[in-house]
């Protein structure tokens, strides 16, 4: 199959203007690790303790790379909007391609109501805004609305901002690096190993249990690699600089963000407080008020800058299955605005859906791990879906391809297994019930609606 977006059954709408390097910097802006790193910090400290950081974070980004491997082979071969309900529904049907979807859309509405809270919370402490959660709120949907403005405005703005934002984040980071290591007192290296448990919810974890559970610091942080595929529309060149664009995201975050947690954790002076208080205060205490706040300050713009490109990816997967009928009123959540040619109704659906999400998820990790189990489990779908053409005969066409592809796609699945369960345990207790009611609801709907409606995208 031609990786022509005409071969593929569909007209060229969106403007093609990103380059490689905004492929890249898309997926390093959405994956941000002075978001997920920084703000599960504490998470990461109470559940495993230093040795989260030491081994968490490397396990956590070489299986995730083992993920996005299979991903980047079929974001060559079939670059479009939707990416992955795409390849699920041309691979394996309608059916797997509808539950791909609306698992990638739930997980990119936690992304980004996720990111988009924290930032809220972090610039109400920033600004000494008082009010509690209330206040929280209103901040929250204004940076929401900010974000949905510049996404309705136009690509040229949006790719500005996430090349200024892959800068950043890399610059931000060495900037911190720096001061820890220059002007912060350090803990000897055989530090990093220590393993420690501290409470969650007023519970007290067994330590093997907790350092299992605290992978999630990690595996967020290494979420929405593949908004360089939703966007492979807007992209030149695009089955190349797609792939490329997620696997050169995951692996300079793994590596950048690894230093970067090692550096503040060696500077972590007293564990049980660092557990409780987070990042802001172990920056606070290792570099002083007025350095603390301006890395804080520097962390608050990284967040601004992952919560657009999180805004960006989601509303062209909610583009792409609007476009074949897959939602209510599918026309109209499927038009592309004239003036700035982007799909401006999906952006104000995924703006609105990710604040009420966040007003219902009080806990903010379980807004995350909804997040991460909904996007892995889209990523699981068209690796499956890969599998089984696989054994028919079906071979990817596009430039990037894998030389031991099904080992590569079985591993893949065995941790998206593995992280599934992890992470609707104890205390992300309310997960579990919410992504069941979610997951039903979707069932529904498929029985009562999309099964005789739905037909998937043109060539499924």
């Amino acid at each position: 199959m031609s990786n022509e977006l005409g071969d593929l059954g569909y007209r060229q709408q969106l403007h093609r203007g990103m380059s490689a390097f905004g492929s890249f910097a898309i997926s390093f802006s959405v994956i941000s690790i002075l978001t997920g790193a920084v703000s599960l910090y504490g998470y990461g400290l109470s559940l495993g303790g230093p040795i989260e950081m030491t081994v968490g974070w490397p396990l956590v980004a070489l299986m995730t790379t083992l993920v996005a491997l299979p991903l980047a082979e079929l974001a060559s071969a079939y670059p479009t909007a939707g990416a992955l309900y795409h390849w699920a529904s041309l691979l394996g049907g309608p059916r797997l391609g509808y539950y791909t979807a609306w698992l990638n859309l739930v997980g990119q509405v936690g992304v980004v109501a996720g990111v988009d809270y924290a930032l809220a919370d972090l610039l109400c402490t920033l600004f000494g805004l008082g009010g509690g959660r209330t206040v929280v709120l209103i901040v929250y949907a204004l940076v929401l609305c900010m974000h949905g403005g510049i996404n309705h405005i136009g690509m040229r703005w949006l790719a500005l901002c996430n090349n200024v934002s892959a800068l950043w984040h890399v610059g931000g980071s060495l900037v911190v690096v720096g001061l820890l290591w220059l002007l912060a007192p350090h803990q000897p290296l055989s530090f990093l190993l220590t393993a420690s448990s501290s409470p969650v919810e007023g519970h007290v974890y067994p330590i093997g249990y907790a350092c299992l559970i605290g992978l999630l610091q990690a595996q967020w942080t290494f979420t929405g690699y593949d908004a360089s595929a939703h966007t492979a529309e807007e992209t030149m060149d695009a089955p190349t600089a797609a792939p490329r664009g997620m696997l050169a995201s995951v692996v300079s975050s793994a590596v950048v963000g690894w230093v970067l947690l090692l550096s503040l954790t060696l500077s972590v002076r007293d564990l049980p407080a660092a557990a409780s208080g987070g990042f802001a205060y172990v920056v606070e205490h290792a570099l002083g008020p007025a350095l603390g706040r301006l890395v804080m300050v520097i962390v608050a713009v990284a967040m601004w800058c992952c919560g657009l490109a999180s805004v960006t990816s989601n509303s062209r997967m909610l583009f792409a299955l609007a476009r074949d009928g897959g939602v209510p009123a599918s026309a109209t959540v499927a038009t592309v605005g004239t003036r700035y040619q982007t799909p401006h109704v999906a952006v104000w659906l995924c703006v609105a859906t990710s604040f009420v999400l966040a007003v219902w998820g009080r806990a903010y990790s379980v807004i995350v791990a909804i997040s991460t189990i909904g996007l892995y489990g889209s990523y699981a779908l068209p690796v499956i879906a890969a599998e089984r053409a696989h054994r028919r005969g079906w071979r990817p066409t596009g430039p990037f391809t894998l030389s031991r592809p099904r080992l590569t796609r079985w591993v893949a699945l065995a941790w998206i297994a593995v992280i599934t369960v992890l992470f609707v345990l104890p205390p992300n207790g309310r997960t579990g019930s919410t992504f069941g009611v979610l997951v039903l609801l979707l069932v529904v709907v498929d029985l009562a609606w999309a099964k005789k409606h739905f037909r998937g995208p043109p060539l499924a």
